[in-house]
């Protein structure tokens, strides 16, 4: 194995020979950290482990009854590998192999380890995907990182990292399902805080077998884990259990979900009206806060009134939370206030007087899963819609996350379907300021929202839209998004929002509000600006890696700027781009455009030669353009750094840079030839990192052994 290769991959026959055939193996020999995969193919099953006495652990996996009937060892070495890294790499091969779904994983690891150590992201992820990549190019695996980070199955898999609050509060639950005098566990926890991921996990354990798991993650110095699950074990031997959820569209998504994970199985996924059905052990409800009365409910009202009666409950007043209450003898409830939408929603008083009740445990997750902006993206959303913010918070700033105003809505979509063509699963969402007209028989060729001169169509199906073939040219609303998980989103709040500069109130103008079961029999107009405010406080908080904004009303837009990093629309006139630039007026930069030398050409797959003196000049944006900061234009050959949207031929924008920080993606000078790579510092040298879908592309590092080289500049932007 090169160093430069930094990955090294032996596939063997997983036979009782293998002992000798690995024996002089430097890593085997020398107990070193390594990982395994042990597959078959034919069953569509497979082991992922880590060791640093390989001979001793294959022995004991070939006599194991289950492993033995493997086919295929792989052995992943690296001189790289400490035991930490060796763990991580275990780690992130058993989650995005069940997230792939090719095998069965027969591994029982949940709540696998999170391990922080040296270079971990800089190396060791770079190193994972090149070791993905190579497993893809052999067929042992299908989907690409990109695509399975995507799935809904690796996103709901039990094969995750818990954080601290939910691991505590997974100790809490079992704990309580064990406790005679506790009848309901109300676990309370804002978007994006894991309740799903933790209704996963528990349905996980109870139906797994004891020896399949491993738990010793969980242990600590006051508590074995692993004699609490077998309590609970012993307690509900085959247990009649179910996870409700509300939501047809989200139900089926998760029904999927529970089709891929061992032990589990679609019909363990109802929706409300199946409560009667059984009588069960255990109800767990997701986005309980969804559960309904009997308001607004068309066409089910019969089927409702039946339930009711069924259960012996008041026809006028029983409803969804009741329910669950009567025909189960234990209940936990995952529960977010702030996701109520609609007068249909189980009002709050019903989840106050659970929470009050000295048969009910309370339990509260605050970590942030999902939003890469954390805690302090959610606070300042709050902030934002209740008027909290003070005059100094003019942005909210965080390294791993966007968030943006635009004064250009065609501007805010053309930059979704960007980052939906590099990311995916980015799409536009609205709140309910225009009505759903396209599905009316004989109009489903009209727009329903016009905004100036941009006509859109509301979401074409109600069904698992987000995954839907044509969602990114179409709309979404809080029905069709509520529960989901999206890359970005792009928000437009319509005209039934506004704000009152007199009063310094956010205000709702209910008449441009267009959602009927949304507003019928509401009682007062602060419940529906509550309603409405939950809407856009969950679109909100719907995305992972940013969140655009869009405001059709122009004294909400207004006050948004005064809190939010605002995009200026691109079609600028001269004094526009003089006032962003702060350049006096003799500045060269002072026009909407400004001329950049362009070179010709740079590798993006094998380098390419850098030629010193430029051809031609290229006219870019003023507003990409910093004061006092030179630039300059590259034309790109091939494909590895088409993860962020470079392809053969495009034409990048660069900033000049000769101390780019570690983690950048930066033009390298290597002797003549130049290359545009993610790069990360070594004390001994540098680390080129492609960025493709390609497996072609490896890591490279770059030591003094090599020809001179230098680092010339950042990425800022494709052309």
């Amino acid at each position: 194995m090169s160093e430069k290769s930094l990955l090294e991959i032996r596939k063997y026959d997983f036979t009782s020979n293998l002992q000798k055939e690995i024996e002089a193996n430097h890593f085997v020999k020398n107990c070193w950290p390594l990982v395994y995969i042990l597959s078959d193919d034919s069953s569509k099953q497979a082991y992922v482990g880590e060791t640093t006495d390989a001979l001793s652990r294959l022995k004991t996996h070939l006599k194991n009854k289950q492993k033995s009937t493997l086919k295929t060892a792989r052995l992943i070495m690296s001189d790289k590998f400490n035991k930490s890294a060796a763990l991580d790499i275990e780690s992130n091969l058993i989650k995005y192999l069940a997230g792939d779904g090719k095998f069965t994983l027969l591994n029982g690891n949940i709540g696998l380890a999170n391990h922080t150590y040296y270079q971990k992201k800089e190396l060791y992820w770079e190193i994972f995907k090149t070791l993905w990549s190579e497993l893809k190019a052999e067929g042992l695996v299908s989907s690409s990182i990109d695509n399975i980070n995507n799935s809904d199955l690796f996103k709901y898999s039990p094969y995750k990292t818990l954080t601290a609050d939910q691991r505590k509060g997974l100790v809490e639950i079992i704990q309580a399902l064990l406790d005679q005098k506790t009848n309901t566990i109300l676990v309370q926890g804002g978007a994006g805080t894991g309740k799903t991921i933790l209704a996963t996990y528990l349905f996980t354990i109870l139906h797994s077998d004891l020896d399949d798991l491993d738990l010793a993650e969980f242990d600590d110095e006051d508590l074995s884990f692993i004699d609490l699950v077998q309590k609970l074990k012993q307690r509900y031997p085959a247990p009649k259990a179910a996870l409700v959820i509300p939501m047809a569209n989200f139900r089926k998504t998760i029904g999927r979900v529970f089709a891929n994970i061992r032990g589990l199985r679609t019909n363990m996924v109802i929706g409300p009206a199946e409560i009667a059905k059984n009588n069960f052990d255990l109800l767990v409800v997701d986005e309980s806060h969804r559960l309904r009365r009997r308001v607004n409910l068309g066409a089910y009202f019969g089927a409702f009134d039946k339930v009711n009666k069924k259960l012996n409950l008041p026809k006028l007043s029983g409803d969804e939370f009741d329910w669950v209450l009567k025909n189960s003898s234990k209940s936990i409830l995952f529960y977010d206030a702030g996701q109520s939408i609609k007068p249909s929603d189980v009002e709050s008083p019903k989840f106050e007087a659970l929470k009050a009740s000295q048969s009910s445990l309370n339990i509260t997750l605050k970590s942030q899963l999902r939003s890469k902006g954390g805690n302090d993206y959610v606070s300042y959303i709050d902030r934002l819609l209740n008027v909290e913010l003070g005059s100094t918070d003019t942005e909210f700033k965080a390294d791993d996350y966007e968030f943006t105003l635009f004064d250009s809505l065609d501007e805010m979509i053309s930059e979704i379907k960007q980052k939906n063509k590099t990311f995916g699963l980015s799409r536009l969402v609205a709140g309910f300021s225009w009505a759903w007209i396209s599905n009316k028989k004989g109009q489903e060729d009209e727009h329903d929202i016009t905004i100036g001169d941009t006509k859109l169509r509301w979401n074409g199906t109600n069904t698992d839209w987000v995954n839907s073939s044509n969602a990114i040219n179409e709309v979404g609303c809080i029905h069709t998004t509520q529960g989901y998980d999206l890359n970005y989103a792009g928000i437009i709040f319509g005209n039934e929002i506004s704000y009152d500069k007199q009063s310094k109130q956010v205000v709702i103008r209910a008449e441009n509000y267009h959602d009927k079961n949304g507003k019928q029999n509401v009682q007062s107009s602060e419940e529906l600006q509550e309603f409405i405010l939950n809407i856009y406080k969950t679109l909100l908080l719907r995305s992972i890696k940013g969140t655009f904004v869009y405001v059709c009303d122009p004294e909400l837009r207004k006050y948004f700027k005064e809190h939010m990093t605002t995009k200026p629309s691109q079609e600028l006139d001269n004094s526009a781009a003089v006032e962003i630039l702060q350049e006096p007026v003799v500045s060269p930069y002072a026009s909407s455009m400004v001329s950049i030398p362009l070179y010709n050409s740079i590798g993006c797959g094998e380098q390419m030669y850098a030629d010193s003196n430029s051809e031609e000049n290229v006219e870019v944006p003023a507003w990409l353009i910093k004061p006092g900061a030179k630039y300059f234009a590259l034309r790109t050959k091939g494909d590895s750094m088409n993860q962020l949207g470079i392809n053969d031929g495009d034409i990048i924008l660069c900033q000049k840079n000769y101390q780019a920080s570690s983690g950048s993606n930066a033009v390298v000078l290597i002797g003549e030839d130049a290359t545009l790579k993610k790069i990360s510092y070594e004390k001994d040298g540098l680390v080129l990192i492609p960025k493709s879908t390609n497996p072609e592309h490896r890591i490279r590092k770059l030591t003094q052994d090599d020809e001179e080289f230098k680092v010339l500049g950042v990425f800022v932007c494709k052309l």
